[in-house]
């Protein structure tokens, strides 16, 4: 059994990339769900588990009402917003590195959006959702596919595990399939080493002998620092 800690996350393989003038934010009012469920498309991802999949093997796009009402009811929200006028005068591109914003200078100031919305556009989302005490679970992080491997969706999930960790939330799962595991495995998380296996419920009837529970795949959740020895020392 893998686990890892928040505070050993090693570089990411293409951390020595550059990339356009990337901002993040996590004040909602920043997220236009359009563009929101546009990101979503084009990295083909589904908000629900059971999703219509259309014959090019894309899902369908999220129902934009819904979509408004889950981002509404998130205990946290994260976007990342890449800067289109970053051109020189010679029309060559200027690049930095990704920004490393601290937590809670990131929550205060909320990075206010300094170019217009015209000037801005979200490349990157993740949301958590929490009863605010015992536990928390994150879910749809997406980021754009030309700008992936650039420690973007590292660092969305960097600044929502350290709100919730900030608020003594340590029960942080993630509900991913094998190959998102290894995305999530960078980010701090392990596997659940009580073995615990997430269980689906689907109603197809309105029957009791039509109700189906499905066995969904294994809970991936994040590793605190204060635990970390002592689960790897169990194995």
């Amino acid at each position: 059994m893998w686990s890892l800690s928040s505070s050993s996350i090693p570089p990411s393989p293409s951390a020595k990339r550059t990339s356009p003038s990337i901002s993040f934010s996590a004040n909602p009012k920043d997220v236009n769900t359009i563009h929101l469920r546009e990101l979503m498309h084009i990295t083909n991802h589904s908000c629900i588990r059971f999703p219509v999949i259309s014959s090019n093997g894309m899902v369908n796009k999220v129902d934009i009402e819904k979509l408004q009402v889950a981002v509404d009811n998130s205990s946290i929200i994260v976007s990342a917003f890449c800067i289109d006028t970053f051109c020189d005068d010679k029309g060559e591109e200027e690049v930095r590195s990704v920004e490393k914003f601290g937590l809670e200078h990131l929550l205060e100031r909320a990075l206010p959006m300094i170019p217009t919305e015209e000037e801005k556009r979200l490349i990157g989302f993740g949301r958590a959702v929490s009863d605010g005490a015992l536990s928390a679970s994150i879910h749809d992080v997406v980021v754009n596919p030309s700008l992936q491997r650039m420690g973007i969706g590292r660092k969305i999930i960097e600044i929502i595990t350290s709100y919730l960790t900030g608020k003594g939330i340590y029960d942080i799962a993630a509900l991913c399939s094998e190959e998102e595991s290894h995305f999530f495995k960078a980010c701090g998380f392990g596997k659940d080493y009580l073995g615990a296996t997430t269980m689906m419920y689907t109603r197809t009837a309105t029957t009791e002998q039509d109700l189906n529970v499905k066995s969904f795949g294994k809970m991936t959740l994040f590793v605190p620092p204060f635990i970390k020895e002592r689960i790897q020392n169990s194995d």
